[in-house]
């Protein structure tokens, strides 16, 4: 997989097998990993009762929710649509700037469930070779979410 900027001020991946479309699918999928609780409700058990942890719940967290789940639906709908495009071969996704900050959260997303699933920790303590192949997969996976998210700030959000 390849991902570069493009000259309009976006980034484009290119997907170069099935491999990296089951990748760019993970994004999704991997968002939702953490045993059926969700990242608003995640964020939402972090705010103390001193803080208002009842009003967080009450209207707070339901839009953050559905703004979570609206970013991922597009996100997986660019994918698929990309996929069907070209019919799932070889192929681009294009993030333009008005998708970035869909796809910059779904990603953050993906990233914060991974590392809550399988609690990775600081790079400088990570051995991936020593990792099951099923941790290993998600950690890469992690890293590459990482990237994209880094490209997309330095060349789509600035």
């Amino acid at each position: 997989m390849k991902a570069m900027p493009t000259l309009e001020g976006g980034l484009r991946i290119d997907a170069e097998s099935p491999n990296d479309w089951a990748v760019l699918r993970s994004i999704v999928a991997d968002a939702g990993a953490t045993n059926g609780v969700d990242l608003a409700s995640r964020l939402g058990a972090l705010i103390s009762e001193e803080a208002g942890s009842e009003d967080w719940h009450e209207y707070v967290v339901p839009d953050l929710r559905e703004g979570f789940q609206d970013d991922l639906a597009q996100v997986g709908a660019n994918i698929e649509s990309a996929i069907f495009e070209v019919d799932g071969a070889a192929g681009p996704v294009w993030i333009s700037r008005a998708d970035v900050f869909p796809w910059y959260s779904a990603l953050n997303q993906a990233r914060l469930s991974l590392e809550e699933v399988f609690h990775f920790g600081p790079d400088e303590n990570i051995d991936p070779a020593s990792y099951p192949p099923a941790m290993r997969a998600a950690y890469i996976r992690t890293r590459f979410y990482g990237t994209i998210q880094e490209l997309l700030l330095d060349h789509v959000m600035r």
